[in-house]
């Protein structure tokens, strides 16, 4: 496979774009470096290269492409909107739509808020609950990514793990001193942070499925205490269901767990592939957002009539009861080939999934924390991803990502991708992996 037009865009880029890239998480340097593929077009469960190449897509823009690409419904939706014009400054119907549509299928999501992307979302409902407790820490785990506002970024995982950066730049001490960051999901450390620094914290941010170090499914013990610790010391429970929200079923993956959180932040899914971001709760915490109380948030892009056509049209075609089922059909074939491979040709690797959504590790079981996916081989992934990338199978250049399978991806797609992946770790083997 030969990418000779994604190699001179990458020379020019780098000569205009910090690093070549818009994102340091689309940068190959950690899988081996040198050009990234540039994109021209997605449909479906593929996407298409400058240089005419094709992929079977499990990056899914990570995770926010649950539809696949260019899927009708969507792109008829925007289309009609564009023609309208494509943002205001002013209110819209569409985005009265949506927040109902949000709030009818997340019952705790009480009153809720548009911005353009999750990192909004997240430092914003950071900054709503230190005002409704008037507390200052903020308690949140080891190598969770919750966008790259500043008090998030100290231990954050996903692009930065990636790159090796353990703490941005620019990050001030006043800043870090607030921030308590401990292994997720262990409970012991769990209830230390809270016997130490109780009457202190304002919120516990916490992905209920971790995305951004490995797929990672937490024990129902852990969220239970986080709730608990919570409640006890007068701290609000924020989850950040930028990924999990309408990827594992429709609305919050609270259900699945039997528990609810003050806050939630949104984005990804909603947007049906266009910038958008959410937050929202319980009323009496949103009542304390301008202009209704003193915590101030704007945007002038919040809640723009684009995103909110794609957004619903996303929302309403997730509303067909065979998707997500059929996700997790895929997503559970998809696993069991990579471990059969796997295992026949002696490579070490265990899958880590919940629905649609999975993570190989190169270790005898699935990572349960940013520790245990930081100790795996990153040179194993990154020949894999190699591998797989000469096959035409994308997925994201790092080992703290996850695969998305979308509602456009089939069997067929599934069985040629383990085929690519039985293919892979032959090679692998016979150059001395395992």
């Amino acid at each position: 496979m030969s990418f000779p037009h994604s190699e001179s865009l990458f020379a020019r880029a780098q000569r205009c774009i910090a690093g070549g890239v818009n994102s340091p998480s689309r940068s190959y340097d950690a899988v081996g470096g040198g050009a990234p593929r540039f994109i021209a077009r997605g449909e479906g469960a593929y996407l298409y290269d400058v240089d005419g190449n094709r992929y079977i897509d499990y990056l899914a823009a990570f995770g926010a492409m649950i539809l696949g690409h260019a899927h009708p419904r969507v792109v008829a939706a925007v289309q009609e909107a564009v023609t309208k014009g494509t943002v205001y400054g002013a209110p819209t119907e569409a985005e009265v739509k949506m927040a109902e549509a949000l709030t009818g299928a997340i019952p705790q999501l009480e009153m809720v808020r548009f911005t353009a992307s999750g990192t909004e979302a997240v430092m914003t409902a950071l900054r709503l609950a230190r005002g409704y407790t008037g507390r200052n820490k903020i308690l949140k785990f080891d190598g969770a990514y919750h966008g790259h506002s500043d008090a998030v970024l100290v231990s954050a995982g996903s692009g930065s793990s990636t790159l090796g950066i353990d703490e941005s730049l620019g990050v001030t001490p006043g800043v870090a001193k607030d921030v308590i960051s401990i292994p997720y999901d262990d409970v012991e450390k769990l209830e230390e942070a809270f016997d130490q620094h109780g009457p202190e914290i304002a919120c516990v941010l916490v992905e209920p499925i971790c995305g951004n170090f490995g797929l990672v499914v937490p024990s129902q013990e852990f969220l239970s205490a986080i709730n608990r610790l919570a409640r006890k010391y007068g701290a609000l429970v924020i989850w950040d269901e930028v990924i999990t929200a309408f990827r594992f079923r429709y609305g919050s993956i609270g259900e699945f767990f039997g528990l609810e959180a003050d806050l939630y932040t949104l984005g990804k899914v909603i947007g049906g592939g266009l910038p958008i971001g959410a937050y929202g709760g319980r009323r009496e915490i949103m009542s304390l957002v301008s202009p209704l109380g003193g915590v101030y948030q704007d945007g002038t892009l919040s809640g723009n009539p684009l995103s909110m056509a794609a957004g619903l049209a996303c929302l309403e075609a997730l509303q067909d009861p065979e998707l997500h089922p059929r996700l997790e059909r895929l997503g559970a074939m998809l696993a069991q080939g990579i471990q059969e491979a796997a295992d026949r040709h002696g490579i070490t690797v265990s899958i880590g999934r919940f629905g649609g959504a999975l993570s190989p590790f190169f270790r005898a079981t699935p990572a349960r924390n940013f520790a245990e996916t930081t100790e795996t081989p990153s040179g194993h992934l990154a020949r894999f991803f190699q591998l797989l990338l000469e096959q035409g199978i994308m997925t994201a250049p790092s080992k703290y990502e996850a695969w998305f399978i979308s509602a456009a991806h089939t069997e067929r797609e599934i069985e040629m991708t383990i085929e690519a992946v039985d293919r892979a770790f032959r090679q692998m083997a016979a150059e001395g992996y395992s």
